[in-house]
């Protein structure tokens, strides 16, 4: 999976953050929503800013305006700190979200700012599928393939109150995992997982399991 970097107590915890703001709908899809399961909050916060600043471009510069420095970003997402900056990004390309690009002058030597490459959630699924990595977090191991999972992924995108931890347990209980499995996927307590689970029936207005899964797939 992923490398876990370490967390600052200043951080939200990126297990329980609110999936966030409903954004412009040319990236907001079931694509969108794997790659946001992987996301910290300050990955998706630069995520977000990158895919939306590309895909407002002009058509003729759209392949310029897929490379972003730390300047643009801080303009972009209003974000003030250049280490917090720095991290996301790391995360971001460890992930396979973005690439790191070097450029030279014309000496030919290596500038030491750096760019990076924004690559589309449809991109970056496949870049991870490439060398074997799911795009389901620590979540779902369903095909994304699958068009009812995708319309379950979109609307657990669209309930804007859910964290990303109940967003995981949301589509395990679609694939038909007991509480117990849940825990063992996630790697966290059945109590855990019930108390999740309570969170997520109010959360999408029903009282059992069975209900919810008939309301994410019809």
């Amino acid at each position: 999976m992923f490398p876990q970097k370490a967390k600052s107590t200043a951080e939200i915890d990126s297990k329980t953050y609110p999936l966030g703001e409903k954004i412009d709908h040319q990236i907001d899809g079931p694509a969108m929503a794997l790659v946001a399961l992987s996301h910290t909050p300050v990955e998706r916060r630069l995520y977000t800013a990158m895919l939306t600043s590309m895909n407002g471009a002009a058509p003729q510069s759209q392949t310029q305006s897929n490379v972003f420095t730390v300047r643009s970003l801080m303009e972009l997402t209003g974000i003030v700190s250049l280490s917090t900056i720095r991290r996301g990004l790391e995360g971001l390309v460890a992930k396979f979200s973005v690439d790191r690009e070097v450029n030279s002058n014309g000496n030919g030597a290596r500038e030491h700012a750096a760019a990076y490459r924004i690559f589309t959630p449809e991109q970056v699924i496949a870049r991870r599928e490439e060398r074997g990595i799911k795009s389901y977090a620590k979540g779902s191991d369903s095909s994304f393939g699958s068009r009812s999972f995708e319309r379950v992924i979109q609307r657990v995108v669209e309930n804007r109150n859910l964290s990303r931890r109940e967003a995981q347990v949301t589509l395990c209980c679609v694939e038909g995992l007991t509480n117990a499995e849940i825990g063992l996927r996630l790697l966290v307590s059945e109590q855990t997982v019930k108390f999740h689970l309570r969170h997520i029936f109010i959360k999408f207005g029903v009282k059992r399991r069975a209900e919810l899964i008939s309301r994410l797939l019809l």
